[in-house]
């Protein structure tokens, strides 16, 4: 399961809805890529949804993960935050094991124990 705070999903909302996206197939797209100085980054994108997908719905918010994607990301919570070092949205990963200083990167329990949870 991926949820969204109250700020993240109105975040999502305002993007869709200006963007006239369909939200029958449209959604926040939740993944990670190979990368940076931990291992792991972020994926983050609005996208259509595809037949591989896992889908999750919170906050009326479509949250769409690939399925390599999602033992990686699994009970995370997205947020908006807006600060100093700029607005964005930012992730909470119960998975993550280290984080590089800068937080762009991070990394994860082998990927036998990220299944197990």
């Amino acid at each position: 399961m991926i949820t969204l705070t109250e700020k993240g999903a109105e975040k999502v909302h305002e993007f869709l809805a200006s963007q006239g996206e369909p939200s029958a197939v449209s959604g926040l797209r939740v993944g990670v890529r190979g990368g940076g100085c931990s291992g792991f980054q972020y994926a983050l994108a609005f996208d259509q949804q595809r037949d591989d997908d896992e889908i999750f719905e919170h906050q009326g918010i479509r949250l769409l993960v690939d399925r390599q994607s999602l033992p990686y990301v699994s009970g995370s919570t997205i947020d908006f935050v807006d600060g100093l070092q700029g607005a964005g949205f930012k992730v909470e990963n119960p998975n993550v094991i280290a984080a590089c200083g800068c937080g762009s990167s991070f990394r994860v329990a082998d990927e036998e124990e990220v299944s197990a949870v």
